[in-house]
This record gives structure tokens, sequence and C-alpha cells, in this order.
């Protein structure tokens, strides 16, 4: 049991970094819907949702190989070599997109906002040549590192925020003549959104500059195809992933019928279901810190006797974590929402926020599954599922958001989840089988969920939910007692 504390270790140093600095960024989201109108905060939506995708083709699956060949080949140095890959890609990407700002802009329908896309596109090459060496960083066991690195960065970026959007404006309102007007222009207006991180990120190659300085630059096109074999179906499996997560805000205001909802643009729409979309993070995070610390977990811990039995009380534990998360979230939302969401308006799309966390539970739990495909190199059959998914959201989307607008892409969030990870399950029985207890993490599942039905068809009550949440926790303490003895002796 000791290897899980040691898990459950590393996931808190992750999840500190990832919880306390997503909280802390969170924190923008009243400051924008305090500042920002919905239809200027579908800007940030839109974007950042094509960013997402992006993202992935900047990587194209090199971090997972890296993790893969790294581990278990010590005689050559693919560090170097993946580095070099991707800061290679990275500047052709975004120089392209530098080069075709204007017309890109144009398209999306921001005339005379190019500069915007070029902001993005720096963004977009630092993340991607900075992501090697976050993933060093996690193989060595480095996570105080990693967690100082992504909360200083956060930091920073929450500091230009208020510079810009708040205190800029007001020094100028006081004083119209202020030297400040020198590096602030009202003009850009939602644009220091992308500015702000633009020169977060920038900071991060000062963080680095030490391993700059180790780092060769060398390529080795034998090693590199067998990392890009190994990579593509993960390049593939990223995508899928970011479509099912991304797709409806991306096509939210294209395929949403004028005047679906009286008296709001469809811009104005995607600004507040994109603002709604934020509450799910808090799941996200649960996922994200466990996702950091369990991917290198589970190649080292594969070569061990027991191993299946450890990944089937770590799957037991991940679902008992987040089908509570997912319980809390939900009943408390009606109190803690209009505190991040700071106008009416943005409120209007709450009753999509329970299936978007459900969603989030349920890639949580593929990112479990996801072990069996990995370890056997056969992560073709990953991409599969992802495509699978992939399609499932298009289809939903496509077809139920003219129906049920804003509401068909949540459901559309949480089926595909669902679906994925019904596919894998199956798949990696057959490939890979680890003993899951089924009936027990399906049961935390359904009883999170039942709770969440009750609260919502009733009136509401602090007390009632409360009370709800407590009920759910007698589960765990019958089922999971002896597991935690064990724990705590270990």
């Amino acid at each position: 049991m000791s290897i899980l504390r040691k898990l459950a270790s590393q996931t808190a140093i992750y999840g500190l970094s990832s919880v306390l600095g997503r909280m802390l960024n969170y924190l923008l989201v009243p400051l924008y819907t305090s500042v920002f109108v919905p239809a200027e905060y579908g800007i940030v939506t839109e974007l950042y949702a094509y960013v997402a995708f992006l993202n992935i083709l900047y990587i194209y699956g090199l971090e997972t190989a890296y993790f893969r060949f790294s581990s278990q080949e010590k005689g050559y140095n693919y560090f170097n070599l993946a580095f070099t890959s991707i800061l290679i890609s990275s500047l052709l990407f975004s120089g392209s997109l530098w080069v075709f700002s204007d017309t890109i802009a144009s398209t999306l329908q921001y005339p005379n906002k190019a500069h915007f896309i070029e902001w993005l596109a720096a963004i977009l090459a630092i993340d991607a040549i900075v992501a090697i060496p976050f993933a060093r960083l996690r193989q060595d066991g480095k996570a105080t590192r990693f967690a100082v690195f992504k909360l200083s960065n956060i930091g920073i970026n929450i500091l230009l925020n208020l510079f810009f959007i708040l205190i800029c404006p007001m020094i100028l309102e006081d004083d119209p003549e202020s030297l400040i007007k020198t590096i602030y222009n009202p003009e850009i207006g939602v644009g220091y959104v992308f500015l702000s991180n633009l020169i977060a990120n920038g900071l991060y190659l000062l963080f680095f500059l030490p391993e700059w300085l180790k780092v060769r630059i060398t390529f080795n096109a034998t090693e590199w195809k067998r990392m890009m074999k190994y990579a593509w179906p993960v390049l593939i499996i990223g995508f899928a992933g970011v479509t099912n997560e991304m797709l409806s805000r991306a096509i939210l205001k294209y395929r949403l019928p004028e005047d679906f909802y009286d008296g709001y643009t469809n811009l104005e729409i995607l600004g507040i279901f994109g603002a709604c979309y934020k509450l799910a993070v808090f799941m996200t995070l649960a996922v994200q810190a466990f996702r950091y610390a369990f991917e290198p977990f589970f190649f080292a811990q594969a070569k061990e006797k027991n191993s299946t039995q450890v990944f089937s009380q770590v799957m037991t534990w991940f679902v008992l974590f987040t089908s509570f998360s997912w319980l809390l979230l939900c009943v408390f939302m009606p109190y803690y929402a209009p505190i991040f969401l700071r106008q009416e308006s943005y409120l209007m799309a709450l009753d999509a926020v329970p299936l978007l966390l459900g969603g989030g539970l349920f890639l949580g739990v593929f990112y479990n599954l996801s072990l069996w495909y990995k370890l056997t190199d056969n992560t073709l059959y990953g991409a599969y599922i992802s495509l699978i998914g992939a399609f499932a959201t298009f289809i939903l989307n496509w077809s139920l958001i003219p129906v049920l607008g804003y509401m068909g892409s949540a459901i559309a969030t949480f089926a595909s989840y669902l679906l994925m990870v019904i596919v894998s399950y199956f798949w990696g029985m057959r490939h890979y089988p680890v003993p899951y207890q089924v009936l027990k993490t399906i049961g935390y599942i359904l009883f999170a969920g039942v709770g969440i039905v009750i609260d919502g068809l009733t009136e509401q009550s602090f007390f009632k939910s409360v009370l709800i949440v407590l009920i759910f926790l007698t589960l765990p303490i019958i089922l999971e007692r002896k597991a935690f003895q064990r724990l705590k002796a270990n």
C-alpha cells in the first residue's frame, strides 16, 4: 500500500499546483464577467477553444512517447530528440499562423483583430517548447519544482490581468494624461486577456534557463520514427479528447439558430455557456492532478507482480473521490456560482453544469482505463476509442444544438465520455485484464447521480444539500473501511 501512498502524495502536490493555481486563475472569471459583456467574453471562449485543438497539434503525442521510451530504454537521450522535434515544428506552425493572421481573423468574423491571432501563436509555441521539460520534471519526481513553475506562471498572469483590465482603466479615468497611457491602449480591450497570457508564458523560458544550457539540438531519424509510431495515435487521442471538450464552444455560435434565445445573440450565448462551462473546471482539476501523477506511475508500476490489483484499487478510490466531488459541486452550485459569475445573464446556463461535471468524471475514468493500451503499445486502440467519442460528440452537437441549444452540447459531452469509458473497458479486458471493482464503482457514480437529481427536483435548501452529502459519505465509510485501515497501517 506504500506505493499507493506515494501516488497519493504525488497527486496531492500536482493537485496543489493545479487546484490552487486554477482556483487563483478562476478568480479572473468574476473580473471578466464584471467588465466584459457576454459578446466580448464569447471571443475569449471561442479563441481559447481553438487554442486547445492547436495545443494537441503542437505536441503531437511526443510527451507520452517520451515517457514510454525514456522509462524503458536508457541508452539514448530521448529528451533532446523530443525537444528538438517540438522546437522546430512549433516555430513552423506559429510562423504560419503569424503570416496568415489577417486571413484567420477575418474568417472567424473578428476583423482588425489579427494581433489576437499573433499573440495566440506565440503562446502556443512557448507552451509546446516547455512541454518536454515539464514532462521530465514529472518523470524525475520533481513535483515541487513542477508546482512552483506552474503557480508562478498563473500568479503572474493574474497580476497582469488585474493590471491591464482593472488598474489601468481606473488610473486613466482619474488622470487621462497619466504615463500609464504609454503602455495601455483601451482599444485592445478583451485582447489583454491574451496579452497577459503571452507575457506570463514568456517567463517559462527564464524558469527553464538551466535546462536550455544543457539541451543539445539533435536528430536521429530512426529513433524519431520509432517515437512517432507510438506518438501519432496519441495525437489522434488528443484531438478526439479536445473535440469532446471544446467542439461545443467552437461551433455553438454557428450551429445555434438565430433568436433561439430571445434577446440574446449567438455570440452572447457562447459567452454565457463558456462562463458556465468554467464551473466544470473543478472536476477537471481533480482529473488533471491525478493524470499528472498517474501516467508516470503506471509505467513504473507495471513491472511489479501485483500491478493489476494496485490499478484496480486506484480506480475505485478515484471514482469514489470524483463521485463525491460531482455531488458536492452540484448540490451547492446555487450558492457559489453567483460569486464567480457576476452578471445575472451569465447564470442562465447553470442547468448544463451538472452534465458537464459528470462528463469530466467519466473522462477521468477513461484516463484510468487508458493504461491498458499504453502499456501494451496498442495506442492505436486508444485512437479508435477517442475517434468514436469524437464522432459521437460531433453528431450529438450537430443534431442537438438546433433543438436544445447549449443543453444539447452538455448532453453530448456527458454521453460521449460515457461511451468512451464503456468501449475502453471491454476492449481493455481483452488485452490487459485488470480486476476492477465494477459494481462498486458504478454504485458510487449512481449514488451520487441520484443525489444530484433529488436535489435538483426538490426545493432549494442548504440543510437538504448538506443532508444529501452526508448520506453519500456513509457508503464509502462502510465499504472502504478496511482499505483505509490498511493504507494507514502502511
